[in-house]
């Protein structure tokens, strides 16, 4: 296992977030007197990303994207009690650790998203942190991968990117390394989990 290498998505992969960022964008429309959905908005940000919804509504109502984001990553910051881990997410990445995985996140959270792991206990099991405040091109270009494979050697045939979106699969596939996802996918290089406890099983099954 010491070659393999996992590289995690956090909202809706390792943290059951979904209902915080909600909430956070629900304020910031408040704000702004932009009327919300929450249905809408939830399935909107599932298919593409929070950004996209905030440059949309910027656009639609001749607003400023970085005021948006600036109010929702306040928001946002204020509701990290209600972050709470995926189930198993602990015991996948105890696992990981254990039998050698290297594990990494890329995130489009900001850098937030240090707070939360930290709060959570969960910071020491990452070899690296990328967030959307590292500079990188957003997923699904594969820059951020790029620059971990390099730095660390490590071989795309090998290295997992965890996610729960669209977007995650095409970010793998893109980089040309593996992928595990709750969702089916047409990529050959996708393994579909219904739960995280997914994840040891089909390694243990692999081996």
């Amino acid at each position: 296992m010491q070659k393999t290498a996992f590289i995690w998505d956090l909202d809706g992969t390792l943290l059951d977030s979904y209902e915080a960022i909600l909430s956070g964008i629900e304020e910031t429309f408040a704000q702004f007197s932009i009327p919300y959905d929450k249905e809408q908005v939830r399935e909107f940000i599932l298919k593409f990303s929070v950004q996209d919804l905030l440059v949309q509504v910027a656009e639609e109502r001749k607003l400023d994207v970085e005021m948006l984001n600036q109010v929702r990553a306040q928001s946002l910051a204020e509701k990290n009690a209600q972050v709470v881990l995926m189930p198993g997410a602990r015991e996948v990445l105890s696992w990981a650790d254990q039998v050698g995985i290297r594990n990494f996140v890329y995130t489009h959270k900001g850098d937030n998203a240090f707070t939360i792991l930290r709060d959570l206990g969960l910071e020491s099991y990452f070899t690296e942190i990328l967030t959307s405040q590292s500079g990188f091109v957003r997923k699904p270009n594969p820059e951020a991968a790029t620059y971990l494979l390099d730095k660390y050697q490590l071989y795309p045939e090998k290295t997992y990117y965890i996610g729960d979106r669209t977007l995650d699969v095409e970010f793998a596939q893109n980089s040309g390394i593996q992928s595990i996802n709750f969702l089916e996918s047409s990529y050959e290089g996708n393994h579909r989990i219904q739960e995280l406890a997914d994840i040891s099983r089909f390694f243990k099954s692999e081996r």
